[in-house]
């Protein structure tokens, strides 16, 4: 399962109600995409330290996803795709839906415009 970026912020405050989405997980994976939203998001938090340290011990129990040429191929169908839909998404949802079709693997994630994604799958909470 991807973590898209307010499902890693709800992980890392302890939202509770992941915890049984989580325990059927067969994996983690963190787009690298997701990392940088997040680490933006925490730098200017008064809390950045220990969302640190808790990204710092999270990030070794899951797969961190790059961004390679056959993520580049499924960033172009994706997105040609939600244009003929006239469905677009945000640039970097664009980058984390086509991780999440090139490993075959859902998204974790509130923002319901990821139900758009022909062959991705939504799971939220």
């Amino acid at each position: 399962m991807i973590l898209d970026t307010n499902g890693l912020s709800a992980l890392a405050d302890g939202d509770e109600a992941l915890e049984s989405i989580l325990r059927n997980a067969n994996e983690l994976a963190v787009p690298v995409i997701v990392l940088g939203e997040y680490l933006y998001g925490i730098q200017k938090s008064r809390n950045h330290l220990p969302y640190r340290r808790w990204l710092a011990g999270f990030l070794p129990t899951c797969r961190v996803l790059s961004v390679d040429p056959s993520t580049a191929e499924a960033y172009a169908k994706v997105r040609e795709q939600l244009k003929a839909k006239g469905r677009p998404l945000p640039a970097n949802d664009v980058w984390i839906a086509a991780l999440a079709r090139q490993h075959g693997l859902p998204v974790l994630s509130r923002d319901q415009h990821f139900d758009s994604v022909s062959g991705l799958t939504r799971i939220d909470w």
